[in-house]
């Protein structure tokens, strides 16, 4: 089995690709990044470090690449037999017209082997906003072909992949924790569906989709920005300030009774499953930046994003909401020059205030009540400060 991956960064290779290559599927990476796209293709092999409650270093073979700009991309698209992506949304949308290519040429070789397709993003549904993309640029004579032979799986993914250590010079180097979760919807594979160890097949991903968004997202963006207001630089010495536990703990107890109430999860189970979380925050083998984890604040307080749906979610079930007011509060206070996202939202905020800020990129209705209290735990905190 051949399968072709997007991105070939530390979540590509230490996670996605990682896992299909142990699966002994062959694997080729398409990337931009000429200097890991040349190791690959040299070594046809690498290393990731396994870290929990100790260190182990993996080998990972069979392994190629290409430049993801070459023409040749769109050739492997319509010989592969599984596609994944670990990219981000704004590369997803960039890849879209290679893969729609690689699509028509794979109907036009008649090659009719079923093609699944994997977004392995941090999006809700990211697979199907994917979908809406590639078929822009089909022709609507084959879209009722492409339905019937492309699967266009959604996902779940989670693993802590942090940057490369400070002075590290192997291109190829990449640090992940010991826990990951792939979970894929199984009713939208096309064909048989593939054999991969660390791939959970559900018929209700939804439910898996957003306990991840509502609890490891959730808690890992409030303890980065609760972290950088108490002048902590790793998420590890955040979460091991009391304080910042605490409420980091309370808030995703908080949108956890959103997900008990809409999935009917057990309570106790569910609560073990924060503990983990919040377990896996500490790891000391880790170092995860505040500042890294705290970026593209606009994308974060989206509507379907991890602190405006499960704030959403305590208004449909009436619950409590304190401690993820205090998260949104706390996004306004992120400061940091090197990110446009965060540079955009100081700048309207300066312009427009707290109130216009967020109902523009929360689609919360400015006068709500929940907008209030934000603006007024944000005077809170700034004054704390």
């Amino acid at each position: 089995m051949k399968a072709l991956h997007f991105g070939a960064g530390n979540i590509g290779r230490g996670f996605i690709g990682k896992l299909l290559a142990d699966a002994g599927i062959s694997v080729t990476f398409a990337d931009v990044n000429e200097t890991v796209v040349n190791a690959l293709i040299e070594r046809k092999e690498y290393n990731v470090k396994v870290v929990g409650a100790e260190s182990v270093t993996e080998k990972v073979s069979n392994v190629t690449a290409i430049n993801s700009t070459s023409p040749e991309v769109v050739k492997l698209i319509a010989e592969t037999d599984l596609l994944t992506t670990a990219v981000g949304p704004t590369v997803l949308n960039i890849i879209s017209k290679t893969v729609a290519d690689g699509i028509v040429l794979r109907l036009k070789n008649g090659n009719a082997a079923p093609l699944n397709i994997i977004a392995c993003e941090n999006m809700v549904r990211g697979t199907s906003q994917f979908k809406e993309a590639v078929f822009k640029h089909l022709d609507e004579s084959i879209k009722a072909e492409v339905e019937e032979k492309v699967g266009f799986v959604d996902s779940a993914v989670d693993r802590i992949v942090p940057p490369v250590e400070a002075g590290e010079t192997d291109p190829l180097a990449v640090t992940v924790e010991t826990f990951s979760e792939w979970i894929v919807d199984e009713t939208q594979f096309k064909g048989d569906i593939p054999a991969i160890p660390g791939m959970e097949k559900t018929d209700n991903l939804m439910a898996f989709v957003e306990r991840k968004l509502f609890t490891l997202n959730t808690g890992h963006l409030i303890t980065a920005y609760l972290g950088v207001l108490a002048g902590h630089e790793t998420i590890k010495d955040s979460i091991e300030d009391d304080a910042i536990r605490a409420d980091v703990k309370a808030a995703m107890q908080e949108s956890g009774a959103v997900l008990i109430s809409r999935y009917d999860f057990d309570p106790a189970a569910h609560a073990a499953y924060i503990e983990k979380i919040l377990g896996r925050f500490a790891n000391p083998y880790l170092r995860d930046e505040v500042e890294r984890v705290g970026r593209q604040p606009i994308r974060k307080l989206s509507a379907n994003d991890r602190l405006i749906k499960p704030l959403n979610g305590t208004l449909e079930y009436n619950l409590p909401n304190d401690h993820l007011i205090k998260g949104i509060a706390a996004a306004f206070l992120f400061k940091c020059d090197e990110d446009p996202q965060a540079v955009e939202l100081q700048a309207m905020f300066a312009k427009e205030g707290l109130k216009a800020t967020l109902a523009h990129y929360s689609g919360l209705d400015i006068n709500c009540d929940e907008i209030a209290r934000v603006e007024a735990m944000y005077d809170t905190l700034k004054a704390a400060q």
